[in-house]
């Protein structure tokens, strides 16, 4: 087995520019649709332009508040960027969503690798939903671990932190705001999903090198695994590693769609070519999966999506039997636990049909539409307990995490007017 070495609103309006690039960035606005509890959406904005209002104890810290008014103005530049072209997706909730997130005491933060963009999902005070959006180039893995959200973009790992302590509340609305403290970055590894160990140590799977990995203070990665099929470590995405499970703070568990060892090779055995490998022995624990994705060690269970047949799967990891839990209408990718009840997401084809997958014709069995969702699985009973549906521009999503114990997250972009004045100090020591 190989090793690497040891060393030591609720939809939210206009997004605002990309946090990874100056570039503009064509904006994604999301609107209720009629007639789908729009009543209950409030429209919110991404972007705290007229400064952080804090309500409650500081607790020791200290908020600059100023205005980017106050501020001596910048000399416009001589030729003005393009505008950025405006692109709509109309959002529809379920009944009962509202109800389910007030219940669960939690909050939820997904990612559009499509569209680039973290949308954290909320209550405000009046009961109303609230999506906060921020830019991030092809936003891809994301994790929660304590205060902090780690997500994975186009070519960096980035940390953001909570800032508001346990009875602070933003502009009488925020009770956790993320800004962006830390970017690693990696360059184009095509990150798919991460976690954060017991140790605070963020691990990845590094889908461009087929290995699981974890940041480097120097370079771009340090690798820490490779499945024994592959021979070397080259950027040539050979089997399609991308699925991370961890059990006891520690990786356990990655999925990948083939054991090719060669350039894409994984492209040619996305029908029942899928596999979960244990990483703590290199051995294959489950096949015969079709493109599967993000494996989840959850109530003593392994569990996977069985994204090329449509199927949330539940697995024995005494005997490795399989259970169906769960079937939804699209490309599954992304899988968070709350309780008794499985978050996932799925995406539209990016061609009108799944190709070559049985997901085609597990959906035509069922006179069945594919849709661009968020999806609470109810794990008692297997059905679909409440939903978001997205429709529009934004057609495909990739992971999900929850926010436990948060009523109404936000975030601070990168390139917000309010990053040069919003300053906190650390009361610690």
């Amino acid at each position: 087995m190989w090793r690497a070495p040891a060393t030591g609103p609720a939809w939210c309006a206009a997004a605002s520019a990309s946090a990874t690039t100056t570039a503009p960035a064509p904006s994604v606005r999301l609107s209720a649709t009629a007639g789908n509890h729009a009543d209950c959406i409030e429209i919110l904005a991404p972007a705290l332009v007229a400064g952080v209002v804090m309500n409650g104890p500081t607790l020791g810290a200290s908020v600059s508040t100023s205005n980017a008014a106050d501020e001596p103005p910048v000399k416009p530049a001589e030729t003005a960027p393009a505008a950025p072209v405006e692109q709509h997706t109309n959002v529809s909730l379920s009944r009962g969503f509202i109800n389910w997130l007030e219940t669960a005491q939690c909050s939820l933060a997904f990612t559009s690798y499509q569209t680039g963009q973290l949308f954290l999902v909320g209550l405000t005070g009046d009961r109303k939903a609230s999506i906060h959006q921020t830019n991030f180039t092809r936003a891809m893995g994301v994790t929660v671990a304590g205060q902090r959200i780690v997500l994975a973009s186009d070519t960096a790992v980035w940390r953001l932190e909570n800032i508001l302590g346990p009875d602070q509340v933003a502009n009488n609305t925020y009770d956790r705001m993320y800004v962006p403290r830390a970017a690693s970055y990696t360059g184009d590894l095509d990150v798919h999903e991460l976690a954060v160990r017991e140790d605070g140590q963020i691990v990845f799977i590094n889908t461009k090198f087929s290995c699981l990995a974890t940041l480097s203070p120097t370079h771009s990665f340090r690798p820490l695994w490779k499945p024994s099929f592959i021979s070397k470590l080259v950027p040539e995405d050979r089997c399609h590693l991308n699925g991370l499970a961890m059990q006891n703070g520690r990786a356990r568990y990655v999925s990948a769609i083939s054991r090719s060892d060669s350039v894409s090779g994984w492209r040619d055995r996305r029908w029942e070519g899928g596999m979960i490998i244990d990483i703590t022995e290199d051995k294959v624990v489950v096949d015969d999966l079709s493109m599967p994705h993000s494996p989840r060690v959850h109530d003593g269970a392994l569990w996977v999506l069985d994204s090329g047949r449509g199927f949330l799967v539940r697995i024995n990891p005494k005997n490795w039997e399989r259970q169906n839990i769960a079937f939804c209408p699209g490309f599954l990718r992304g899988l968070s636990f709350h309780g008794r009840f499985a978050i996932v997401t799925t995406s539209l084809p990016r061609d009108g049909l799944f190709k070559d997958l049985p997901l085609q014709a597990n959906l035509q069995a069922r006179d069945a539409e594919p849709r661009c969702a968020l999806y609470i699985i109810d794990l008692h009973t297997g059905g679909i307990a409440e939903w978001i549906e997205l429709k529009g521009h934004i057609t495909e999503l990739f992971d999900i995490a929850v926010i436990p114990g948060c009523r109404c997250p936000s975030s601070v972009p990168l390139n917000s007017p309010n990053m040069a004045s919003l300053i906190t100090i650390d009361s610690e020591g």
